[in-house]
């Protein structure tokens, strides 16, 4: 394995499937093969907010991020050292958040939907997979999380999507889409179907940073 840890970049929208891929993807490594860094973890807190006002804040923008402490923490990676972070609770005064330990491996994944906006982050990418789906499927699948994981009514959802998600994705990622390395069409919701893809692409890249 080289010195320099392979630093893997995900990037997807809302409701692409991102979050199943990128298990799919793990599960193909072993523990100490690689390592997470998440942008959901690095929201810049907004305090507490009632329903209306979370209806109408917009989390789908580059400045909600606290992009230079996450640099900052993917560089310490890369250096070898580990980094403690406080979990996101997406403002819920209930959730019970914990300190996460990141540590350092061989292999570095950055997700998150503006990993590649973010041009410092972006440059530090040895490899970029752009994980898609189709308006209508990714837009079931926001409605789905949604109302069952967070308890949002519908008509907020539709809000969101329609002033907060799809602006976003169309200013912040689209235009990377054609400089990433791969991209992935995810509009079915068989399991294996990501299992198989997620495990073609890794035994690819493996030949990319492993040595006989």
């Amino acid at each position: 394995m080289n010195n320099k840890p392979f630093i893997i970049g995900i990037a997807g929208g809302s409701g692409s499937g991102k979050t199943f891929f990128l298990n799919c993807f793990l599960h193909h490594f072993k523990n100490d093969e690689v390592t997470l860094v998440s942008q959901d973890d690095y929201y810049i807190p907004s305090g507490e907010m009632t329903q209306e006002e979370n209806k109408l804040y917009n989390f789908d923008l580059p400045s909600t991020i606290d992009d230079e402490q996450f640099l900052l923490d993917i560089k310490k990676l890369v250096k070898g050292e580990v980094v403690y972070k406080r979990e996101y609770n997406f403002n819920n005064p209930l959730a019970v958040t914990k300190i996460l330990e990141i540590n350092p491996a061989p292999i570095i994944i950055v997700e998150g939907l503006f990993i590649l906006h973010f041009q410092e982050i972006g440059g530090l990418l040895d490899h970029s997979i752009f994980i898609e789906a189709d308006e209508e499927v990714a837009l079931q699948r926001r409605i789905k999380r949604d109302g069952m994981e967070r308890g949002y009514p519908e008509e907020d959802v539709m809000y969101k999507w329609e002033n907060h998600v799809l602006p976003s994705y169309r200013e912040y990622l689209m235009p990377y889409r054609s400089q990433c390395h791969r991209i992935v069409t995810n509009n079915s919701n068989d399991a294996d179907d990501i299992l198989k893809v997620s495990e073609a692409i890794s035994i690819e890249l493996k030949t990319q940073f492993t040595k006989p």
